[in-house]
């Protein structure tokens, strides 16, 4: 089994793995739309997590990782626990552009994500857009049993540059939260 994550999973897992591969798939955009009552906020005051929102010609960039069949007892049940404020879980087609060629190519043919949607009956953690300053203030000032929402914002952004990946909307977020906690 093969898992696709773009948020947290990206650098920190949390599960035993063969391999991992840094690749993005299509039709795909990262968006802070999910509220996080569980991990980066409580109840009341929630924090923001990232979700996937589906964007005509846009690519998501993360990390596939490869469980082995011995693991997915354990790792299935494992990640069903930590994405249960996602509510649809659906497999997408990853890619990477060849070192040799430069063109893309199918590296993870069926990879399970979990993607939060706007579909309140299902997901009633789903809040939507904000105007990036009010989301930057949200994150920088939303704490729940994971720590600061500030700290998962961070270390997503060190991950895409571990990585060598850009997501200027992204960064430009992590500028404002940081400048909002005066670092």
């Amino acid at each position: 089994m093969w898992v696709f994550g773009y948020g947290s999973l990206i650098w920190r897992p949390g599960f035993e793995y063969l391999r991992s591969e840094v690749c993005f798939a299509k039709g795909y955009k990262r968006v802070w739309h999910q509220g996080s009552t569980d991990h980066r906020g409580v109840p009341g005051r929630p924090g923001r997590t990232v979700t996937l929102a589906e964007v005509e010609g846009a690519r998501v960039w993360g990390r596939c990782f490869e469980i082995s069949e011995d693991a997915v007892p354990d790792v299935y049940p494992y990640l069903l626990e930590r994405e249960k404020q996602y509510d649809l879980e659906t497999d997408l087609t990853c890619y990477a552009p060849c070192l040799e060629t430069g063109e893309e190519r199918v590296v993870v043919p069926r990879a399970k994500t979990w993607i939060a949607t706007p579909d309140r009956q299902k997901n009633p953690n789903y809040l939507g857009p904000l105007p990036l300053d009010q989301l930057s203030q949200q994150i920088a000032t939303s704490r729940g049993p994971s720590g600061p929402n500030s700290e998962y914002l961070f270390m997503l952004c060190e991950a895409m540059r571990e990585y060598g990946l850009e997501d200027d909307e992204l960064f430009e977020l992590e500028r404002q939260v940081q400048a909002r906690l005066g670092q």
